[in-house]
């Protein structure tokens, strides 16, 4: 099957439901979330929205991210400064960002993903296992198991348990 390549000027003229990701020129389908992803998802949002002001974030669901000049993500959610620009796609790298796994995600998928986001400078990548409970933090090519959010350079942190109580 022959792959059609598209620029990234008119990538980001597009709509389509569901959202894709432009990786190379390609683009690529985003996993279905379930109802696992859909409330960690939520819990995300709700945690991080209601502490905004106490940590001067803003929490942005499945916004486009320009990782690279031929690659956009879209993560599940993002932790933007609020003193960041408002940009209509991001260019700046987030403070953080979460992938909530689905059944039908690959690891090469996500492996790629992640080592995107880390080039970009990202400072806490993290991934949400939401059928084996568990959450790991991406860094220097790893994934690593961890228990507690932290967002670099802000002192602020949050056990992950706190965030997973408010998943329904």
């Amino acid at each position: 099957m022959a792959t059609t390549l598209i620029s990234l000027e008119d990538y980001l003229k597009t709509t389509s439901k569901p959202e894709r990701e432009y990786v190379h020129g390609v683009l690529k389908e985003r996993s279905m979330p379930d109802w696992d992803h859909a409330s960690w998802q939520e819990a995300l949002i709700a945690w991080f929205h209601n502490h905004k002001q106490e940590w001067g974030i803003r929490v942005m669901p499945e916004l486009r991210v320009r990782v690279a000049a031929d690659q956009v993500r879209i993560p599940d959610v993002a932790l933007v400064s609020r003193r960041a620009p408002k940009e209509r796609f991001l260019t700046h790298p987030p403070l953080a960002v979460f992938e909530i796994l689905s059944p039908d995600d690959t690891k090469p998928d996500l492996l790629e993903k992640l080592e995107a986001y880390e080039a970009m400078g990202i400072g806490a990548i993290w991934v949400i296992d939401p059928r084996k409970q568990v959450h790991r933090r991406y860094s220097e090519g790893k994934l690593q198991e961890a228990t507690v959010f932290e967002l670099p350079g802000t002192g602020f942190s949050v056990p992950m348990s706190e965030i997973a109580a408010m998943v329904e």
